[in-house]
């Protein structure tokens, strides 16, 4: 998923959202319901990126089909260094549809649902705008 690991790696967003299928699911690490849909994605993506300081891949690991890709990054959510991977899952047509993220260790997994519960009107917000 080299397109989009670019347009993160590049803070391009407007690229990582055209890279989402409009039935994107979104799963949190933090929150026990998936998200649907390419506003709610891409506003989500846009909150963490306002969260996460001295983000980077740092490895990229895809199936044999190119269907499915794990991207490994690090990156720093207050005092707290934290790890994760984006599990991505494309359609078809070579865009994203499923996209799920899990990230340790459990105290920074804290602090980033504390970061983003702070941004969520935010992000609901941007999410409303897009999807008019």
């Amino acid at each position: 998923m080299q397109a989009f690991r670019k347009a993160i790696e590049a803070q391009d967003l407007d690229a990582a959202e055209a890279l989402l299928a409009e039935n994107v699911v979104f799963t949190s690490p933090v929150v026990f319901k998936p998200y649907p849909g390419k506003a709610i994605t891409a506003a989500i993506l846009r909150g963490v990126a306002r969260v996460f300081e001295d983000f980077r891949y740092v490895r990229e690991i895809n199936d044999a089909g190119g269907r499915d890709h794990a991207l490994v990054f690090t990156a720093r959510v207050g005092d707290r260094e934290i790890q994760g991977c984006d599990f991505i899952h494309v359609d078809n047509s070579g865009l994203i549809d499923e996209f799920t993220v899990m990230v340790r260790p459990l105290s920074a997994a804290q602090a980033l649902q504390a970061a983003m519960a702070a941004q969520f009107d935010r992000i609901a917000e941007e999410a409303r705008e897009r999807s008019v």
